[in-house]
């Protein structure tokens, strides 16, 4: 087993709180992180038809069998455990359980009604790169990596992504999507999610991607949060501080992970990366997927913003921990250039901030220091410490 970052957050909330409720993409690793973590306890997966209906039939005789601790699979399938869970908990406070699920939304909202005050919830999402590079995975190139994308199940059994992804991309929607909302043309379904797809790094135009879909922008909306819920897409916020310029107020669309985008945009093989249409949104999206594992893993569930004016200035990624602000641009280039640091450089000095403290990450294997800020291989988010490290002098 590749170790997860977040197996340190996960065992000491568990000390903490009574529940701890661990969500993420479906085969993002979140049984093999909970059994790992919790070897002796009791596993229980309300997959199983059989053990499901006994959940539902008899709850109360059901959690009777695990009278200190369990962990509880997919614990959104039997939301009617969630009550009986709160008075157990309540009647004695040493009761421990696990709870996991794919379904965000269904958890959220069984947590939030019986159980909020005594549930810790953590998100699992794939690999990040960091945790690839423990387990002995290296790539020669960025392309192979988004190609391939970050699910631990293309690792642990060396799966072709091509194999994969269609699958991935069937069993969710035939279960996930089945669960969280009615839908009645599932390729209606499917054609919007490529759509989104061709969306990445893009500012999102509900009225145009609705269009393009044939649906209405309502159910537009309803449809992006169902990819939301279910750990498929998130959109990235416009960063809120103004600087007296007039800002571009909408979201920016991108993908949980990188493999899954390129199965959705036909790409069948690593080399068509290179040459794709899309290549710098890809990269893009594999960068700031670095950030957003790096708050979820930690405990945190945030999202790093951007910055973009009216003017066309624009800074891909705005990266906060406590009052310090870094900007960070993104770069698919492998050659150096100036011309990386121009929006930085013209961010930081409205920023009122010294103008070399920008950072750009780029496709390319050195990493600089240069006179306009600190350049960054992809290959540094392998140690996300490398991103925050100030320059002297």
């Amino acid at each position: 087993m590749i170790p997860r970052t977040l197996t340190a957050k996960l065992l000491a909330l568990a000390e903490q709180y009574p529940v701890v409720m661990l969500t993420g993409p479906r085969q993002s690793g979140k049984t093999t992180l909970v059994r790992a973590a919790f070897p002796h306890w009791p596993y229980v997966s309300l997959e199983e038809p059989d053990i499901r209906q006994f959940a539902l039939d008899d709850p109360r005789g059901f959690l009777d069998n695990y009278p200190q601790s369990v962990i509880l699979d997919e614990a959104q399938r039997v939301p009617a455990l969630f009550s009986y869970i709160q008075a157990i908990v309540d009647r004695r406070p040493e009761a421990r359980f696990i709870l996991t699920g794919s379904a965000n939304f269904l958890l959220m909202e069984q947590v939030s009604q019986s159980l909020a005050g005594r549930t810790a919830v953590l998100h699992l999402l794939p690999f990040s790169l960091a945790e690839l590079a423990r387990g002995g995975f290296a790539f020669d190139r960025y392309e192979t990596l988004i190609f391939q994308g970050q699910y631990p199940r293309l690792y642990d059994r060396r799966l072709a992504p091509t194999d994969f992804y269609p699958s991935y991309i069937q069993t969710y929607v035939e279960r996930d999507v089945r669960l969280l909302k009615n839908i009645g043309d599932l390729d209606a379904f499917i054609r919007f999610v490529q759509l989104c797809a061709g969306r990445i790094g893009q500012l999102l135009n509900y009225t145009s991607l609705a269009n393009d879909a044939g649906i209405s922008p309502n159910t537009a909306r309803a449809w992006l949060s169902i990819l939301e819920a279910s750990y498929i897409v998130y959109r990235l916020r416009p960063w809120h501080r103004n600087f007296n310029k007039r800002l571009i107020k909408a979201p920016k669309l991108y993908f949980y992970d990188t493999g899954l985008a390129c199965s959705l945009l036909g790409i069948r093989e690593a080399s068509q990366v290179i040459t794709h249409y899309l290549k710098g949104a890809l990269f893009e999206n594999f960068v700031i997927n670095e950030f957003v594992k790096g708050y979820f893993h930690r405990g945190e569930r945030r999202f790093p913003f951007f910055w973009r004016d009216k003017q066309g200035h624009e800074i891909d990624c705005v990266l906060e921990e406590g009052d310090a602000i870094l900007p960070v641009e993104i770069k698919a280039g492998k050659t150096l250039s100036s011309s990386y640091f121009d929006d930085l450089r013209y961010w930081l000095r409205l920023a009122g901030l010294p103008e070399d403290r920008g950072v750009v990450i780029y496709g390319g294997d050195q990493s600089l220091t240069t006179r306009w800020g600190r350049l960054l291989s992809w290959r540094a988010l392998a140690k996300p410490e490398e991103v925050w490290h100030e320059p002297t002098g």
